[in-house]
Formats: C-alpha cells, structure tokens, sequence
C-alpha cells in the first residue's frame, strides 16, 4: 500500500473544507427559511399582511429571483461578506413566501415530507459524490426539463388543471433528483480543482455559490413532493 503524499493530503483537506462549508450554509439558509415560515404562519398579522397584499407578494417573489440573479451573476465582484447577507437574505424572504404551506398542508404530512426530502437528497448528493459517470450531458437535458416545468407552471395557473398540476410534480421530482447529483458533482470538481493559494474570501464566494444552488435543489424538491405527498387541511 503506498504512503499519501503531504500534498495529496493537503488537497483533501482543502476539498474537505470547501465541501463542509457548502453544506453548512445549505443548512443555515434551510434552518433560516423554515423558522421564518413557522413564525408568519403562527403570526396572523404578518400572514395577512403578505396575503392579502398582492402587490407586496409579487414584489417578495420578484425580490427573490432578483437575489439569486445577483447572487449568481455577480458574486465573484462582490465581497464575500455581502454574497454571505445576500443569501441569508434570500433564505428569510424565501420563508416568508413558503409560510402558506401552512395553510394548505397539515403539518404532520410537511414534516413527513420534509424527511423524505432529506433522505432524497442525501442519496442523490452522494451518488453525485461518489459515481465515476460524467454528469456533465445531464445538464442540458436537465435545464431543458426545469424550463418545460416553468411554463407547463404558468399555463396552468390559467386553465387550473389537476392532472397537470402532478404530472409537473412528478416531473418535478426528477428533474431536481437530478439536478442535486449534478450539482454535488459540479462541487466536487470545483473543491478539487481549487488552486493551493486561494484566498479565504474567494473559498467563501465560492461556497455560498455552491450552497444556493443545493438549497435551491432542495426546497424546489421539497414543494413538489409535497404536492404529491402533502395532505390538505
């Protein structure tokens, strides 16, 4: 058996690092989200407010799309302490609009659901870890099915069809299954490609990247197996 090099030793640690770091604000911006839709959900002064105000609503929605485009276009110019605030600030505005699932969900079955979520994901980022299959052609195919599930989304809001409505969920699931063993590959081959002098603002930027794109991965998971899984009040 051959003795690790120092230096071969060095790259794991690095890709250990990186890795951990990536997965620790995945879970933070998780843990943020779902506090803050607990919270409104249990406030109904809040829950109205942002309900029955539609205008304030959309502007939520559109606030959040416009974070994950900053966040995703420009984070290698900004600061690694504002990519940092910006996503925490993304997490709290995405648990804000997540707060009706609430009302529309028991929450036996959105606890339920979120377990099997995170059982999903947990074996789909390992597979993405440890698998020697290229991913790289699945992501093509599968931005192509997040596109199809976006406007199938949107037509369905106008001709309110249920047989749609899970035919995207089920839809749903496998694009997302796939999308987090290709992201966790993507991670992986980013860690390791990290040069040895990379300062610790860049491994930062870098990580929450990387933590946006599995918690995205994550919660869009989630709602739609919780479509096909939740049970109404």
């Amino acid at each position: 058996m051959q003795p690790i090099s120092t230096n071969q030793t060095q790259v794991q640690v690095r890709v250990n690092d990186f890795i951990r770091s990536v997965y620790n604000w995945m879970a933070i911006g998780l843990a943020l989200t779902g506090l803050v839709a607990f919270y409104i959900a249990n406030t109904p002064e809040l829950l109205g407010l942002i309900f029955r105000n539609q205008m304030l609503f959309f502007g939520l929605i559109i606030a959040e799309l416009a974070l994950v485009f900053v966040i995703s276009a420009r984070i290698q110019r900004m600061q690694a302490s504002t990519a940092t605030g910006l996503f925490i600030l993304y997490s709290v505005l995405n648990g804000a609009t997540l707060s009706f699932i609430f009302l529309i969900y028991t929450r036996a079955s959105i606890a339920s659901t979120f377990f099997v979520c995170a059982a999903t994901f947990v074996a789909c980022s390992i597979y993405g870890w440890t698998t020697k299959r290229d991913l790289t052609s699945m992501g093509g195919f599968l931005m192509m099915g997040l596109i199809g599930i976006i406007i199938a989304s949107v037509v369905n809001i106008f001709i309110r069809s249920s047989a749609m409505h899970m035919i995207i969920s089920y839809i749903g699931v496998l694009v997302f299954v796939g999308l987090t063993a290709y992201d966790t590959q993507n991670l992986k081959a980013m860690a390791v490609s990290q040069p040895a002098d990379v300062g610790a603002s860049a491994v930062r930027k870098g990580a929450i990247l990387g933590a946006l794109k599995l918690y995205l991965d994550f919660i869009n998971l989630f709602l739609m197996l919780l479509r096909i899984l939740g049970n109404r009040e």
